[in-house]
């Protein structure tokens, strides 16, 4: 593969003023008019990816659609992660101006329909809409930061966007069943005024520069990679049926999940193969070109995994074996959460000061070896302080990614490339979120099926049994005083032993990417914006030593 990233963006010559940190001057209002509006997009479309899930049971009631559980718990994922590719090229085609307001649109449309439902099938389509206007969210908040900033200075503004999501992560359950309690409704309708700061804001001030001014309209469709769509969709929702209704509503050894993601595979093969030889590709083989690029896109997997099955798990242990109530619960999360936004900020903010990459991603895998190692250890009598310690560790290993991870990616691409580029990423990360649920899960569910014989009691044997023991997690509190305590004992020891599979997944993961990082090479970061899709009007592109680009602009 090759090593050599193209001129002007990745290990360029730079000028011996070009290794000082960033000053950018002189930033327009509207330039963090922009950013704060992006930060807001980014908490509000991972908070609804988590507020649902304590307020399920509650919504599932009230419009019926039990045996649709998997769908209402899952089409928003499904939505929001198919259509990534096609909306980074669609930023490219259109500019980025229009693929974001409709984006912001159907989110905000899906709020008013699900919740405003009062029957499965309309509820399961608010959460598709939502899903498709979050996936393109996720896309364009990224492209967008990469077109305000030079490479070098993205971390930092990738680190304070996306590290809002953490703190959604945190609230997002809490909130979820506050208002599940109260009326699940607002669960959706509070999106809506919520999401319209961000769309009126973004209409009126992200006036952005469009490539190629001489071929604007819709005609530049004609450029869409139609065929690589038709092909990767259908291919993507039907690996991802295989994955989110496997162990289910289906074993995982059924034909009913074994072909459609042999089927999804296939798909996807072939789709790779076409999109190396289309003329115009939605995912490039370029990008995965060259070895720094590929392990970072790699990094970025991992690290979604190891995020996933942390925020889903670590509230089982406050639930199951510290014995805590949902709300509470929450509350210790927090440090994970917090920790998590502080780790990515400071990762970007080095990252911009000294332009390495490599050591960044080395240190924030050993932090997570050594955090999912110290949480094996956790118990029912383990203090606050070691939990809340182990928490704050292995946050590094999952905050530091989020502001490290793109830029590296793009140290070895030209500058061209960020559309597609930051599309692959998105999809990426949001696709091991999935695999961060459905490989932990099956962990989990099989060793809590093993151990069972260890509960004395067959009726809490059988809710535990085949998948029931993570929504049985959130009864504990309430139920613990009505049984014997030596029979709570054992139902501990289970969870803790099911719990501490996950934690050595997690190692195992964490020490897998450790060792990846040597395949990067310290490519060093541009330090000039070099973009055809800035913010249109200004009149000075600012590089890190505060001159005008090339272009005089």
């Amino acid at each position: 593969m090759s090593e050599e990233p193209p001129i002007g963006n990745g290990a360029t010559s730079a000028s011996p003023d070009q290794n000082s940190p960033t000053k950018f001057e002189n930033r327009q209002p509207r330039f963090w008019i922009i950013i704060a509006s992006l930060a807001l997009l980014a908490f509000v479309s991972a908070l609804d990816a988590m507020i649902i899930t304590t307020a399920l049971p509650t919504i599932t009631k009230d419009i019926g659609g039990s045996a649709q559980y998997v769908w209402i718990a899952n089409s928003f994922v499904v939505a929001s992660t198919v259509l990534q590719p096609l909306v980074g090229q669609l930023a490219d085609i259109l500019g980025r101006k229009i693929p974001t307001v409709i984006s912001v649109a159907f989110f905000i449309i899906g709020s008013g329909i699900g919740g405003g439902a009062h029957n499965v099938g309309m509820f399961i389509a608010g959460r598709s809409i939502q899903g498709v206007g979050a996936g393109g969210i996720y896309v364009l908040i990224d492209i967008i930061c990469c077109d305000l900033v030079p490479l070098r200075e993205r971390g930092k503004y990738l680190g304070i966007v996306n590290s809002t999501a953490a703190v959604a992560a945190a609230i997002g359950p809490v909130l979820g069943g506050a208002l599940g309690r109260a009326n699940w409704r607002w669960i959706f309708w509070l999106n809506i005024p919520v999401c319209g700061v961000p769309f009126v804001t973004l209409l009126l001030f992200m006036k952005m520069k469009s490539a190629n001014r001489q071929n604007q309209g819709w005609s530049r469709l004609s450029r869409v990679d139609y065929i690589g769509n038709i092909i990767f969709i259908p291919s993507l929702i039907a690996l991802m049926f295989g994955l989110v209704t496997g162990g289910i509503e289906f074993p995982w050894s059924s034909w009913r999940i074994i072909l459609p993601i042999v089927i999804g595979v296939l798909g996807w093969i072939a789709f790779h193969v076409w999109e190396h030889f289309t003329a115009y590709p939605s995912v490039p083989s370029r990008l995965f070109s060259n070895r720094t690029s590929a392990a970072a896109y790699v990094l970025t997997f991992f690290a979604s995994v190891l995020a996933t099955a942390l925020g889903y798990f670590l509230p089982i242990y406050f639930q199951a074996v510290l014995r805590a109530t949902v709300f509470y619960s929450g509350v210790y999360y927090l440090p994970l959460a917090i920790g998590t936004l502080v780790s990515a900020v400071i990762g970007g903010v080095l990252l911009s000061q000294f332009g390495a990459y490599r050591p960044l991603h080395a240190g924030a895998f050993a932090f997570g070896i050594i955090g999912f190692g110290l949480l094996t250890i956790l118990r029912g009598n383990s203090h606050a302080v070691a939990w809340v310690f182990f928490q704050l560790i292995v946050s590094v290993g999952v905050g530091v990614p989020v502001s490290t991870c793109l830029p590296a990616i793009m140290a070895g691409l030209s500058e061209s490339d960020v559309a597609s580029a930051t599309a692959a990423f998105s999809f990426i990360k949001t696709f091991g979120y999935i695999w961060g649920v459905t490989i932990p899960s099956i962990l989990f569910n099989a060793i809590i099926n093993n151990n069972l014989p260890l509960i004395s009691s067959s009726s809490l044997r059988d809710q535990l049994q085949n998948g029931g023991a993570y929504s049985f997690a959130s009864q504990v509190s309430g139920l613990a005083g009505s049984v014997d305590e030596a029979v709570w004992s054992e139902v501990e020891q289970v969870y803790v032993r099911s719990l501490n599979a996950i934690w050595w997944f997690g190692l195992g993961i964490s020490a897998v990417s450790f060792l990846a990082v040597g395949i990067e090479r310290g490519l060093e970061l541009s330090t000039e914006l070099n973009t055809e899709f800035g913010l249109d009007g200004d009149k000075m592109e600012t590089s890190m030593t505060g001159r005008p680009n090339e272009k005089g602009e």
